[in-house]
């Protein structure tokens, strides 16, 4: 890596950082100040990004150390993304008030390809040099008992009981199993053994990446930086983005589902959104919160789905949500009445085509006057089709956000 390099040129490690650990900013000590290891590097870094497939889907708070790990990648820098196939049958404890289910390796292997699935409109998956992708059963599986040992030995108990979730579970009375000690050492393991030099991570994992510091240290290796970044907030403009919590934007979701979410982010999370889903300059930016919130939508949805893509589905949800237009293109999602047993309730059909999580819910909505059928605000709880002729073609919303063509 050229000396030669200013450290001007560096704006695209502070976009949206939380924190660079250690970090001495006059320092000339490559150990201590992450620009000078560029600078001073003989070789590209490697930039540690661990993700464990307990689920299948990413939203966008999941995304963003993986924009992160793309800036590396495009600065030159070879991103290791470490499939926790080994840890996740663990389970990351971070922020968890119980205790996680262990999942089969099956179950972990199928996660793992879907999320990669998605990460691929992310990363520079075709620059040689610019991506390993690596299952830490590659070392984890092979470790025997004394090296196991070795690595319990490394950490106290009131050091494990310091991390936040295993003092709130302590303090709580809560059972700690003696398996969930393994996961920060094994996931800083990893760190030792890719030889990483950076790892990207939330705000919530501080703990588990200095864990991998203090591992290889112990083992000889360079020590690696921390790059902590925020974690978003959902749409909800309050909580964290969960899906549990239905305040996400899914990588996997239809353009137009983007697009509708993003459209109505709250003015509060905008720049936000901006600086850390998007490339676009902050200074740039319009001074209508309106035009804000399309520009981020037009934004996201094209990383994903392409400008055209975006824009069609801009054109759908203004003639939809501004209009009540129900007569438009293709760009609305689909779901086919093959699946649903008719006769059949309206509030069952919501909560089995995805738009409300449940019937319960679906039922809610229509009491609360939130559901409309081509146009038409529904008010009937207990509405039924007798066949899936009565439903097929027609526009089914929910909210503003929200909406399905019926299908065969």
């Amino acid at each position: 890596m050229s000396a030669s390099v200013s450290e001007s040129n560096f704006e695209w490690l502070s976009r949206g950082t939380s924190e660079i650990f250690p970090n001495q900013p006059n320092s000339e000590d490559a150990d201590e100040n992450l620009i000078q290891r560029i600078l001073k590097s003989d070789r590209h870094l490697r930039i540690k990004l661990g993700i464990d497939p307990t689920g299948t889907d990413i939203h966008l708070g999941h995304s963003i150390p993986f924009r992160k790990l793309r800036a590396f990648q495009d600065a030159g820098h070879t991103a290791v993304v470490i499939i926790g196939d080994f840890t996740a049958q663990i389970g990351d404890p971070t922020g968890k008030s119980e205790v996680r289910r262990q999942l089969t390796t099956e179950e972990v292997k199928q996660n793992a390809q879907t999320y990669l699935e998605q990460l691929r409109p992310i990363l520079d998956f075709d620059t040689p040099d610019r991506l390993e992708i690596r299952y830490n059963s590659e070392w984890l599986g092979k470790l025997n008992l004394v090296q196991i040992q070795e690595l319990l030995a490394t950490m106290t108990v009131g050091q494990m009981l310091a991390k936040e979730g295993f003092a709130e579970r302590y303090s709580q009375e809560k059972p700690i199993f003696l398996h969930e000690f393994l996961y920060p050492l094994m996931q800083g393991y990893d760190s030792v053994a890719v030889e990483a030099d950076v790892e990207l991570g939330g705000t919530d994992q501080k703990f588990n990446i200095a864990v991998g510091r203090d591992l290889q240290r112990h083992f000889g290796k360079r020590t690696q930086f921390g790059l902590l970044l925020p974690i978003l907030l959902g749409t909800d403009g309050t909580q964290k983005m969960s899906k549990s919590l239905n305040n996400y934007v899914g990588l996997r979701e239809d353009a137009l589902s983007m697009y509708s979410k993003l459209e109505k982010t709250p003015d509060n999370l905008l720049k936000d959104y901006f600086e850390l889903l998007t490339n676009l300059d902050l200074n740039q930016l319009p001074d209508n919160p309106r035009e804000c919130q399309k520009l981020l939508a037009i934004e996201v949805v094209s990383q994903f789905h392409g400008l055209e893509a975006a824009k069609d589905a801009q054109k759908t949800a203004e003639q939809i949500v501004l209009q009540g237009n129900t007569t438009i293109g293709d760009s609305v999602p689909e779901y086919s009445l093959s699946q649903v047993e008719f006769p059949a309730k309206l509030f069952y059909i919501l909560g089995a085509s995805g738009l409300c999580q449940s019937s319960g819910e679906g039922r809610r909505q229509i009491q609360g006057g939130a559901v409309r059928l081509e146009g038409d605000r529904i008010s009937d709880v207990n509405l039924t089709f007798n066949a899936a002729e009565e439903l097929t073609g027609k526009v089914l919303q929910v909210g503003k956000k929200k909406f399905i063509r019926l299908i065969d």
